[in-house]
């Protein structure tokens, strides 16, 4: 719940684009072009105006670290950021079928438990020579 809560809080539209440039260390112009080129995607606010949220901020700041630190263009980290979608996605898949094998060993543990419960225990006479077959 609390993740969910943040994640909402990240993605509330707050920054207009002169404060958003500047908290990204870039100038609105740069955020305006990797706006058309589908970076970054701000909402809009009813006049039409550009507003960035906090996870806007930290995506720009990633694509900054990666064009100006290691020197990737704007195609690789378009590239780089579809990966880490991927994989955001992967892991969120991994984690809803380690949650499935969970439940169901849970069940099959019920199970087992149950059929085990049913089990009878009984002596049976067993004479020597092995049991006398009957036709």
């Amino acid at each position: 719940m609390a993740n969910r809560e943040r994640d909402a809080r990240n993605e509330r539209p707050l920054y207009m684009i002169s404060v958003a440039a500047e908290l990204a260390g870039v100038h609105p112009q740069t955020l305006r072009i990797y706006e058309r080129k589908q970076l970054v995607s701000p909402q809009r606010s009813a006049g039409n105006t550009r507003l960035y949220s906090q996870a806007d901020i930290e995506r720009l700041r990633l694509i900054q670290q990666l064009t100006q630190d290691e020197g990737v263009n704007l195609a690789g980290v378009i590239r780089i950021l579809e990966l880490e979608n991927q994989l955001a996605e992967m892991r969120r898949e991994v984690k809803r079928m380690q949650e499935s094998l969970e439940e169901v060993s849970r069940r099959a543990a019920k199970e087992l438990e149950r059929a085990h419960r049913g089990y009878k225990a009984e002596i049976v006479m067993v004479r020597r020579g092995g049991l006398a077959r009957r036709d």
